[in-house]
């Protein structure tokens, strides 16, 4: 469909439009419908001036290696749908691919409205010459990704989606098909006693054997360790399905976004003679706070923030890697007991890890052996775009 343009389907007495979002007050629109779709469920609220700044393409680092363009469904003028379609040049470069990406995917009870939805990505996508359709993500599966279809019951941590289970069914009967599913693990690491002895033995044997050292990373050189995360990152994820690397202006955006959740005792780089080897960063849920704000910094939710060391009592580990040569030396496992540890010396003892891909079966065999468990996944599909009639 080209940029800008309507279209409607259905009765014209009940049609389905779908417009392009233009100013910010269809911003405003497209950020609020989960606000009313999700009201009373675990879902948490987002801060909108966040989501405001995310969505705007001069503040998201995205869009110096992507493109995308925002939609919305209305019936009788009412909003009853959003997503996205983006491409992200930086994975298809990487990839050898032609891949698009759909995300943001928010809608009513309605599958006509669905259906018009992926309909307009679809043909967004096409019209660009991608032959095949990723998503959901926001933008791309370092952010927000995939579709709640295990753990309804739970509050989504930080950059987590909360799905209804309708949306699961509804996705798959609109045609599309798995592509990877994302596991998140329940971890609970005040309990170091219940951690398999191996994971012990291991970390002793990286720290004696090797002269592998982990220190924690400051607030003042956050920025500079961010490049040796890249490093790990783009070594040890290069061959995992989804990956793209990170570029310069995503490392800037991501060291002002971790400035706001740093905790000396959880931001570890593990080092052998002063090389980074691996790296673990852990950080504070920000949604506990984002559910106390309700979605605004004024008039009160200011004060929630301030106090966020004080009512934050859980985790995401949302980054563990090692190195390819280090991988079999031990080093993530003296990383798992170093969770422990400052578990030991913080309020912080509980939490979850992901996502991890389904496919990646090292780290999942060592969460199991940390006594976690599996709470909640989520699906990322795809549909084949290439001589496919809209």
């Amino acid at each position: 469909m080209a940029r800008g343009v309507s279209r409607a389907v259905g009765s014209p007495a009940v049609a389905v439009e779908i417009t392009t979002v233009k100013n910010r007050r269809q911003i405003g629109e497209f950020i609020d419908l989960p606000f009313r779709l999700h009201k009373g469920t675990p879902w948490v609220t987002p801060l909108k001036l966040e989501r405001h700044q995310f969505l705007t393409r001069r503040l998201n680092a995205y869009f110096t290696h992507g493109e995308a363009d925002y939609f919305l469904a209305r019936r009788e003028g009412r909003v009853v749908g959003r997503i996205t379609a983006q491409i992200d040049f930086a994975y298809n470069r990487f990839h050898g691919t032609r891949t698009g990406m759909f995300g943001f995917l928010e809608f009513e009870d309605d599958p006509e409205v669905l259906a018009a939805l992926l309909r307009t990505a679809e043909g967004w996508l096409r019209a660009r010459g991608c032959d095949q359709m990723l998503g959901p993500m926001d933008f791309n599966l370092n952010e927000d990704a995939g579709i709640l279809i295990e753990g309804f019951e739970l509050e989504p941590l930080i950059r987590q989606n909360w799905h209804p289970p309708r949306y699961q069914r509804q996705v798959e009967e609109a045609g599309l098909e798995k592509a990877m599913d994302l596991l998140s693990w329940d971890l609970s690491i005040d309990d170091r006693a219940s951690m398999k002895p191996i994971i012990e033995k291991l970390a002793k044997r990286c720290r004696e054997k090797h002269g592998v050292t982990v220190r924690k990373m400051t607030r003042r050189g956050l920025r500079k360790d961010l490049d040796k995360f890249a490093e790990v990152y783009n070594s040890a994820w290069s061959e995992n399905w989804g990956f793209v690397p990170y570029s310069k202006e995503d490392l800037d955006a991501y060291a002002l976004d971790l400035q706001l959740v740093y905790s000396p005792e959880w931001f570890m780089v593990a080092e052998k003679d002063g090389e980074t080897i691996a790296m673990a960063i852990t950080v504070m849920d920000a949604n506990q706070l984002q559910k106390r704000m309700n979605g605004r910094l004024f008039p009160t939710g200011w004060w929630h923030f301030l106090r966020r060391h004080r009512t934050t009592d859980r985790l995401r580990v949302g980054f563990l890697g090692v190195k390819p040569e280090w991988q079999h030396t031990g080093v993530a496992a003296l990383l798992y007991v170093e969770h422990f540890e400052a578990a030991a010396r913080s309020r912080l003892k509980h939490g979850e890890a992901g996502f991890i891909l389904e496919t990646n079966h090292a780290m999942n065999a060592g969460l199991e052996a940390m006594n976690g468990r599996v709470v909640k996944k989520y699906r990322v599909y795809e549909r084949g775009l290439r001589d496919r009639a809209l």
